[in-house]
């Protein structure tokens, strides 16, 4: 094995090392060999692709539902036999470095994605083949991240509207002897990474039940494949009020700060979507709980989110001042 060391890495644009539409995506594959080396055909591919599968049922009745989606494929020869395998391309000994350069697309593309049952994944092949029983390769994943700032494909127009609207949304519900209404407003809809919100809660109780609210960040990933859904959700505790004996009221507000790492909504992936919810439940004894849902638009943040600590909104401060 003459080949030592055969890798691909990409060069950072920015401190994030993400890519984005229309870059110049620029790097090396190094080859470190013990001596000189005959090569019949040395590439490296550039790839982006969304990818969804799952299964339903089990042994002989297991079906799988899966699609795929190519937004681009490059290929670039650094070197290959012309004469198809006589091995007349030589690497030389030691430490061997070969730079290549892809433009990316300029179309809209979604950002970078891992979810239960499905991936947005760009990334950087490279193979060298010494022989047929000889072939070395190496593969790498680089960030790609959307230019679009509202990545909502048809949906723009409606959710830009109340993207900085202030929330509001009322539910009564009737448990033991009376009833029990639950007031619940957000400052607004969207909100950016590692930012942060004070979100209201107002239980008026009338019942003779004792109430409790619950506050959670709510995520929900939807695939698609030949013409079938599946979806997958997940909930985040973010806060619990104080119980509210009957005959009272009681008002809380939490604060929903957004980690800087978590996944943006999106909607222009046609085979995966991102969503988010604001959920409050009231927690009653013996009765089912009631919930109100609020929809949350999670925005792109800063290019620099790990140097960023949330702060709490004028809102939040006059709330509870």
């Amino acid at each position: 094995m003459t080949v030592k060391h055969f890798h691909v890495e990409y060069n950072k644009l920015n401190e994030q090392g993400t890519y984005s539409a229309g870059d110049s995506l620029t790097g090396q594959v190094v080859v470190v060999t013990s001596k000189e080396t005959r090569v019949q055909c040395f590439y490296v591919r550039a790839k982006g692709k969304a990818k969804v599968t799952w299964s339903e049922g089990s042994g002989p009745n297991t079906v799988v539902h899966q699609d795929k989606r190519k937004y681009f494929y490059f290929e670039h020869i650094i070197l290959q036999d012309k004469n198809k395998g006589d091995g007349s391309e030589i690497i030389g000994a030691g430490r061997n470095v070969f730079p290549f350069t892809f433009n990316l697309p300029t179309t809209d593309m979604p950002s970078s994605y891992q979810g239960k049952w499905g991936r947005i994944t760009y990334s950087l092949r490279a193979q060298l083949t010494q022989s047929i029983w000889v072939i070395h390769k190496a593969k790498t994943e680089f960030p790609f991240r959307t230019k679009a700032e509202f990545p909502f494909a048809s949906k723009t127009e409606m959710i830009l509207i109340g993207l900085k609207e202030q929330q509001q949304a009322t539910q009564i519900s009737f448990c033991g002897v009376g009833k029990v209404t639950m007031n619940v407003t957000s400052e607004k809809m969207g909100i950016r990474q590692g930012e942060a919100m004070g979100v209201s809660v107002e239980v008026i109780n009338e019942s003779s039940r004792t109430v409790t609210p619950n506050l959670y960040l709510c995520e929900k990933q939807i695939f698609v494949a030949q013409s079938k859904h599946i979806v997958h959700t997940n909930k985040i505790l973010f806060g619990t009020g104080d119980a509210v004996s009957p005959q009272s009221s009681h008002t809380v507000t939490k604060v929903l700060s957004i980690p800087p790492l978590l996944p943006p909504t999106f909607f222009n992936c046609s085979m995966m979507k991102l969503e988010y919810r604001l959920k409050v439940t009231l927690d009653v004894p013996q009765e089912r709980d009631s919930e109100i849902k609020l929809p949350l638009i999670i925005l792109l943040g800063s290019p620099k989110p790990q140097q960023q600590k949330p702060k709490r909104s004028i809102w939040f401060r006059k709330l509870i001042g």
